[in-house]
Parts: structure tokens; C-alpha cells; sequence
């Protein structure tokens, strides 16, 4: 699909807020249908997870304490026909340990966020049976 650049916005989170919960509250305040989402800051207590094929659902990576916010990385979408962030972060802690996955939670305590709207048809999210909501195939 193709698209024309929107609204960009830069902002800062909120410390306290769940950072998932707050990019779905602004798209759906700002009416973003579709997105590109970077950010870095830092999270407390961040939740990860890591799709297995095996089980078709996410295995949970629980971290516990405050953790650099390094890539932030996802897009907007629509699913169930509300505007849906599909966020990956990658996360380090005072080690210089790394760790990764798709964003399920996480309590800012800084995050400065860069997000990019794109305008043209919204795309939409499915259920493809395998407890995954992907977007249609590319159609050339």
C-alpha cells in the first residue's frame, strides 16, 4: 500500500503511564488510522513477549526494575476498529544486558516518542487463525 505523510508528532510521556495503553489513548484522541511509531526513554518493570509458533501465543519475558529504553520501534493500525499500536522495544539494564520483544507493558519513567502519521487507506488488522492479527498481504 501506499501513503502520504501526515501529522508528525513529538512528545513525552508521562511518568507513571503504561506506555502500550498511552499510544493507543493519543491515536484514538488524535484519530490516527496508521502510523509509524519510534521512541527511547526508560521503563519500569517492562513485560516482553516472544511469539512461539509451537503454541501460537506469546511467551512472556517479565523484567523487573528500571530499564534504558533503547529502540522503540512499532506502527498504528486498525484492529477490532479501534486504532491498534503493535510496539517492539529493545531494553537494557545497568549490566549493559539487552533484551527484546514485542512491547506488552511497561510503567514510563521517561519515554520521548516520534510518531509519524500516514495518510491513505487505514490498514486493518485480521485474525489469520494463528492468534496473530496481521495486515492483508501486499497486493501489487
Amino acid at each position: 500500500m501506499e501513503f502520504k505523510p501526515g501529522r508528525v508528532f513529538l512528545l513525552r510521556v508521562p511518568e507513571g503511564e503504561d506506555l502500550l495503553e498511552f499510544v493507543n489513548r493519543f491515536a484514538e484522541r488524535k484519530k490516527i488510522e496508521t502510523a509509524i511509531v519510534k521512541g527511547i526513554g526508560s521503563l519500569r518493570n517492562p513485560v516482553v513477549g516472544y511469539y512461539s509458533e509451537e503454541i501460537k501465543a506469546y511467551k512472556r519475558i517479565e523484567l523487573f526494575g528500571t530499564f534504558e529504553l533503547l529502540t522503540l520501534l512499532g506502527n498504528i493500525s486498525i484492529k477490532d476498529g479501534q486504532p491498534f499500536a503493535h510496539l517492539h522495544a529493545t531494553l537494557g539494564n545497568a549490566n549493559g544486558d539487552v533484551f527484546g520483544g514485542h512491547l506488552i507493558t511497561g510503567e514510563v519513567f521517561v519515554a520521548e516518542l516520534y510518531i509519524q502519521e500516514l495518510l491513505g487507506e487505514a490498514l486493518i488488522r485480521k485474525d489469520r487463525g494463528n492468534n496473530l492479527h496481521l495486515w492483508d498481504e501486499e497486493r501489487v
